[in-house]
């Protein structure tokens, strides 16, 4: 009786085990088909590198359900979703997703490194995988910055046409929403498109203008962006036109521009000191001394 009954229980948490997996397997399948329906398909996880299009499946499908449990992910949540933002990854990545990625790859990078060791039969020393575990959870942090600067950066680039449209068609006689469809239709697409589409949508399901404007200079964190939604902001609250308020936001848009160019010159200069000190003096030496080397060797012979 005690066997039958043992193998009895066993049989059941099989079924039962077998019956959970299957059933999380449908969750996550339905809820990727979700997302790639929202926008986070394969050729949008490829636009972010190949590590998070490899990475993705496997930490959202095996970590980010344990990270999801925890009792800090509230902090974790709080310490993660502005930089999501400002990096534009929000329908890509939510804050358990990045955290999640930054534990998987405590694993996944060694078990790389021990894949191109044996793979390339090489001898690197086991002892890289410390430092490589390491690195694979700080890795995410340096590479959501690279993803900051850059949309922060071009988000600069497509200020000044972005501001002179939205100037001319609102004196034009648009409205505000209006004015930004326009600019939408008339820019190439840009981080900065994408902005005024989310504030456009945020304004549209009930937000206010100033309320929208505010979430967008969270987003961006940019000091141009909060200089633009806080000009916007104060002009809306004393019922001021806005049309020569964005003309001369464009024309402070494109000083400051242009003063960090002539910044960004007279800093290059010192740049290049140091590969002129390491790479092209030495071989200027080798040039210029050799000969007299040589003749002081064969003695002038």
């Amino acid at each position: 009786m005690l066997m039958y009954a043992s193998l009895f229980l066993t049989g059941l948490s099989i079924f039962l085990v077998t019956s959970l997996m299957f059933q999380e397997e449908d969750e996550y399948k339905a809820q990727e088909k979700l997302e790639s329906g929202a926008g986070s398909d394969k050729e949008s996880l490829a636009q972010h590198g190949i590590v998070l299009r490899y990475s993705r499946p496997f930490f959202r499908r095996y970590v980010t359900p344990i990270v999801s449990s925890f009792k800090n992910k509230k902090k974790i949540r709080e310490k993660y979703k502005r930089n999501l933002a400002s990096a534009g990854l929000t329908e890509i990545l939510s804050p358990e997703d990045f955290f999640s990625f930054k534990l998987f790859l405590i694993v996944g990078f060694p078990i790389v490194f021990l894949g191109l060791r044996t793979f390339l039969e090489e001898t690197w020393p086991l002892n890289y995988i410390f430092p490589i575990s390491i690195f694979g959870f700080f890795y995410p942090d340096i590479w959501i910055k690279g993803k900051i600067q850059e949309r922060q950066q071009e988000i600069i680039r497509n200020m000044p046409f972005a501001v002179d449209m939205l100037a001319l068609s609102v004196e034009a006689g648009l409205d505000f929403i209006a004015a930004m469809s326009k600019v939408n239709e008339k820019a190439k697409p840009s981080a900065l498109t994408k902005e005024f589409e989310i504030l456009m949508k945020e304004i549209k399901i009930g937000a206010s203008r100033a309320e929208a404007l505010r979430n967008m200079a969270w987003r961006v964190d940019l000091i141009q962006i909060s200089s633009f939604c806080a000009t916007l902001i104060a002009a809306d609250s004393v019922g001021a036109s806005i049309g020569p308020i964005l003309k001369a936001l464009s024309v402070e848009i494109r000083q400051k521009r242009s003063s960090d160019v002539e910044k960004a010159g007279a800093t290059a200069a010192t740049k290049i000191l140091f590969p002129m000190l390491f790479l092209i003096v030495p071989a200027v030496f080798i040039v210029v001394g050799a000969p007299l080397a040589l003749e002081a060797m064969t003695g002038g012979r």
